[in-house]
């Protein structure tokens, strides 16, 4: 008590502790520390590692820096002055790296990669060339044909098996020798900053790799959409309507539902876009006149879509929020295991049970539900607690497939396996575009 918060020891030794506390039972722990060396928000954690390495024996520590070379166009070179400094700067503050990754959008020459081995104390062959891919998949295969497994082995004092990378090796096949080609229309606000929803494209490239396909992702603006009417939609092979926050654009994201919906586009629809899904049905189909979500206008007359007020969180804690709670703390957050209703879609997708992440604050109102059903919505997984709904699907005899999640599904896909929800979804998108070229 009565002691000032230094942020050598006290903060670094918090850093520390977290790593270590991550790292338990683990061999190998790889700790990433973002952002630019020299900036004041990273010494803290710049610092932790250098202690870190000091207090494990350098044996036990392993110092890879990511670096920048720009190749300047008049001048025909690339320039290895940034990487120069960069490394200065980490040396000023105890780190010495063991291995330099340096971004290029060409190989480094020979004689450039000495002179950077000679101006940083890192060994030639440790000096590592990143080329811009068009695909992160191979990345991997690009860092083992240099080595770099090994390097870390060696300096770690880790005897391993050669690398395994034929899982890779098939990805990067997968990719470059597709089958087929389908258009997905991408229904979002934040278009012009499409690393927004980078796990969500990504999991839309795992489920192309499993169904031998090439994604071509249309960016579309919802505000654009609500201006201009849904022409943009027409010639799409699936429709998806991710997440987001905020009024803005909503309506336009709505006209998409109900093209995808009248039109028997597949769509599917991702925590707002779910929700958003339930007021389009609600307002034509169970004719809720201006049916909405409170997040949206408190004042509509069918708020389909509320803040629940309380609910029990996936460890037995019951757990409140309201209007004015804080936006962060109220979520539902994390994994949930809910049981699926038998002979629906999300069954065949999922089988009996779903656990999936989650990552919101507003829900189906429960209130609407057997109103909403009697109107032809299918409910096909409730959380087992609150019956807070999960899943929403059309009747598969009056739409081939129409699904919304609550859930994020896009976190737990990988390129490897891909996810059984987007597997279906580009499924469907290629079953539709071959239905509209036997029609044509």
């Amino acid at each position: 008590m009565g002691k000032t918060v230094q942020v050598i020891p006290h903060i670094t030794d918090e850093i520390k502790l977290h790593i270590k506390n991550g790292a338990n039972g683990a061999d190998v722990a790889i700790v990433e520390v973002g952002g630019t060396v020299g900036d004041i928000e990273s010494l803290p954690f710049l610092e932790a590692i250098r202690q870190i390495g000091f207090e494990e024996g350098r044996e036990n520590a392993c110092f890879i820096h990511l670096t920048l070379l720009p190749f300047i166009s008049t001048a025909g070179e690339l320039k290895t002055k940034p990487t120069q400094h960069s490394v200065k700067e980490l040396r000023e503050i105890g780190i010495q790296p063991d291995i330099l990754i340096c971004r290029a959008d060409r190989a480094i020459p020979d004689d450039e990669r000495k002179k950077i081995a000679l101006f940083t104390n890192v060994s030639p062959e440790a000096v590592i060339s990143a080329v811009d891919s068009d695909s992160i998949y191979k990345i991997p295969s690009l860092l083992h044909q240099q080595m770099i497994d090994e390097i870390v082995c060696h300096k770690l004092n880790i005897l391993a098996k050669p690398a395994d990378l034929s899982s890779w090796d098939k990805i990067t096949d997968a990719l470059k020798h597709t089958k087929h080609h389908v258009d997905i229309a991408f229904v979002g606000k934040y278009v012009d900053l499409t690393e927004s929803y980078k796990s969500l494209t990504e999991a839309l490239i795992h489920a192309g790799i499993h169904t031998s396909s090439k994604i071509k992702i249309h960016y579309l603006d919802s505000e654009e959409i609500e201006k201009s009417g849904t022409k943009a939609l027409a010639d799409m092979d699936a429709i998806l309507v991710p997440g987001g926050f905020g009024k803005r654009g909503t309506e336009g994201k709505i006209k998409a539902i109900q093209f995808a919906r009248e039109n028997k586009i597949p769509y599917l629809g991702i925590c707002l876009g779910m929700q958003l899904a339930v007021v389009e049905f609600a307002r034509h189909k169970a004719m809720l006149k201006n049916a909405n979500s409170s997040e949206f206008d408190q004042d509509t007359q069918h708020q389909v879509i509320g803040l629940i007020t309380e609910w029990k969180s996936s460890e037995g804690i019951i757990e409140k929020r309201d209007d004015s709670s804080d936006l962060g703390g109220t979520m539902r957050l994390g994994a949930q295991k809910c049981p699926i209703e038998s002979g629906t879609l999300a069954h065949k997708i999922y089988g009996a049970e779903v656990n999936e992440r989650h990552r919101h604050r507003y829900e189906v109102n429960n209130h609407y539900v057997d109103q909403l059903i009697k109107a032809g919505l299918v409910v096909s997984a409730r959380t087992p607690f609150e019956q807070l709904c999960e899943i929403i699907e059309l009747p598969q005899d009056q739409h081939p497939w129409f699904v919304g999640c609550q859930f994020h599904p896009e976190f737990t896909s990988n390129p490897r396996t891909g996810h059984p929800l987007f597997k279906a979804y580009i499924q469907a998108a290629l079953k539709h575009k071959q239905s509209k070229g036997s029609a044509s």
